[in-house]
């Protein structure tokens, strides 16, 4: 909870400071892609957090997966180059995409054994990759 309420604290002050995220120039199209993969990924996650505070650890777990998980990669792999979101991003922003894809994995794993403890130990992981990005990178 402490560190929830620093992360807002330190969102707060960012937003009312200079921006000093860095640039990822990406094109309008790969932006048009990404933008909806977030708001996707934002509604799977809110999906997640009600199947998990409902009690049901396994379906939450299979969504994290299907949504979130490695599974979920590669969705833009049969669009234009120009409408793939990976390619044109700084390989440090690309690998916390990557790394947030393992984090709902490892997440879905637990949660989908069954194991309610593990699963909301490894819950914080499936935002802390979105915070890590949103945080160091913006698009426009």
């Amino acid at each position: 909870m402490k560190k929830l309420v620093l992360v807002t604290i330190l969102l707060a002050g960012q937003a009312l400071a200079e921006d000093h995220r860095q640039f990822a120039p990406l094109p309008p199209a790969a932006q048009e892609s990404l933008r909806e993969e977030m708001l996707g990924n934002l509604l799977a996650i809110n999906e997640v957090l009600t199947l998990m505070a409902a009690g049901k650890i396994k379906e939450a777990g299979q969504l994290a997966e299907k949504a979130l998980g490695q599974s979920a990669q590669g969705k833009h792999r049969d669009k234009p180059f120009n409408a793939r979101p990976g390619p044109h991003m700084p390989p440090a922003m690309h690998g916390i995409g990557n790394d947030g894809h393992v984090a709902a994995s490892e997440f879905a794993k637990a949660a989908s054994s069954g194991d309610r403890e593990k699963a909301l130990a490894l819950l914080p992981k499936l935002t802390e990759g979105c915070v890590g990005c949103h945080y160091s990178y913006r698009t426009r």
